[in-house]
């Protein structure tokens, strides 16, 4: 990427969730009373909190400290695996629960269909995790937390977050927000500033192909993909990682965009998160 090269060494973190996903390149998205073939498979860890932090250790190219909870169980230790194998430190809340896992399906022409399976597990500040970290960030991003533990974040320097944290825990945490970045295209995820009290300082949507809209900002546009299109899966995710590097690192906030962008149309043009 064409920014990367002048990063600063960082200090990031993430506090989220995963989800165990099986990813499959479909010959047709299901349709009532229809049989598909599945053309090809991958299985990750992913969700939210896993992508962001995969993406900014690769930016970094040195580990990202990973805050998240798994089921007790051969997922959640697969999980752990995989993680650290992509570049993270993970610090894992294990609970009796279940790990959560997800179908995705895309087809030839880049549409995607996701069914996720349990409940998401979250990180609480009740956990026995190294908490003490936060404070040492440079850049933190949160996909999912309790309300003390989300107040617990504003310890980093710079803290971002995804609306996917619950409109809820972030009208209870009245947490001072550098960014909120999340899908302008997902009802699930769309908040107002004056949802919040304090509004965050940066209100970023994504709009996928069309670019997005940054509050102050205006609109920015998507960033040419390196490849052929593959599938959106963590486009959104990628675009985040990026942005809250470019922040951390205290670059303007166009060029935090212009580094997500090129994260989230990297993403685009690979089967599954990574590649």
């Amino acid at each position: 990427m064409s920014c990367v090269s002048s990063l600063p060494p960082l200090r990031l973190a993430v506090v989220g969730h995963v989800e165990w996903v099986e990813f499959l390149a479909v010959d047709q998205l299901p349709h009532p009373g229809t049989i598909g073939h599945a053309l090809r498979t991958l299985q990750e860890p992913a969700g939210g909190g896993a992508v962001v932090a995969v993406q900014m250790a690769r930016l970094q190219q040195q580990p990202v400290h990973f805050f998240t909870a798994l089921g007790r169980d051969s997922v959640g230790e697969a999980c752990v695996k995989r993680l650290e194998d992509l570049g993270l430190v993970v610090h894992v809340a294990w609970r009796q629960a279940p790990t959560r896992r997800g179908i995705s399906l895309v087809d030839g022409e880049g549409d995607r269909a996701i069914t996720v399976i349990g409940e998401r597990l979250t990180p609480s500040l009740d956990d026995a995790l190294p908490w003490e970290a936060l404070g040492d960030c440079d850049g933190l991003f949160v996909t999912a937390a309790d309300v003390p533990l989300l107040k617990a974040c504003r310890a980093a320097a710079v803290l971002a977050a995804t609306p996917r944290v619950r409109l809820p825990v972030l009208q209870e945490a009245k947490v001072s927000l550098d960014a909120l970045i999340g899908s302008g295209l997902d009802p699930g995820e769309r908040v107002e500033p004056e949802q919040l009290n304090p509004a965050p300082h940066m209100l970023i949507r994504t709009e996928g192909a069309a670019g997005g809209l940054s509050l102050p900002g205006g609109r920015y546009d998507p960033s040419p993909l390196p490849g052929p299109l593959v599938e959106s899966y963590g486009c959104g995710d990628s675009f985040a990682a990026g942005v809250l590097t470019g922040l951390a690192a205290r670059w303007t906030l166009a060029k935090a965009i212009a580094l997500g962008a090129q994260c989230g149309a990297a993403c685009a043009t690979r089967f599954g998160p990574y590649g």
